[in-house]
């Protein structure tokens, strides 16, 4: 299916389709599953053929929400190495902040529908905003292995969140 934005009605797939559909399953590491069918895939291949798909279609822009969503922490890594290495606009929804913090340059978080803060990962993702927009106590710190901000979580308990107009002074997103 990623192949027919390129198809007119009723053309079947080519030799080159098939090249392309491969490499994007070969990509995301379901090549072998080429031949299976997708609803006895398990939620986390699936969602990996679904970026196959996306990636078979070669767009110039990736618009992706949660493509972590199912996958065990090794096929999120990879998957988020992928993106990075694509070196082409994605735009991504991600909840995992640290996730996000690994593969975005530019980060937008919002807040009761809101953006409330923009910019690069280590601007916008502070113990402060944190605090505020999720009502955790956190350490955001370097990444050990990477540079990139790595946030700690307080798991003992959460922060009392402060009124609406107290949050956000001097932000400007």
């Amino acid at each position: 299916m990623g192949r027919t934005p390129y198809k007119r009605a009723f053309a079947g797939e080519d030799v080159k389709d098939r090249r392309i559909v491969a490499d994007a399953l070969e990509r995301v590491g379901m090549g072998r599953y080429g031949g299976r069918r997708f609803s006895a895939l398990s939620g986390g291949e699936r969602q990996r053929v679904l970026l196959a798909r996306t990636l078979a279609q070669d767009p110039d822009v990736l618009v992706l929400d949660e493509p972590t969503n199912h996958l065990d922490v090794r096929h999120q890594v990879e998957l988020l190495a992928l993106l990075r290495a694509q070196h082409r606009t994605t735009l991504v929804s991600l909840h995992d902040l640290n996730a996000a913090a690994s593969v975005c340059d530019r980060l937008h978080v919002l807040h009761t529908g809101e953006v409330v803060a923009s910019g690069s990962p280590f601007e916008v993702l502070t113990p402060e905003l944190l605090a505020d927009v999720f009502g955790v106590r956190a350490a955001v710190v370097p990444h050990p292995l990477t540079g990139d901000p790595l946030i700690a979580f307080d798991h003992t308990g959460t922060m009392p969140r402060r009124p609406r107009e107290q949050r956000h002074r001097g932000r400007n997103p």
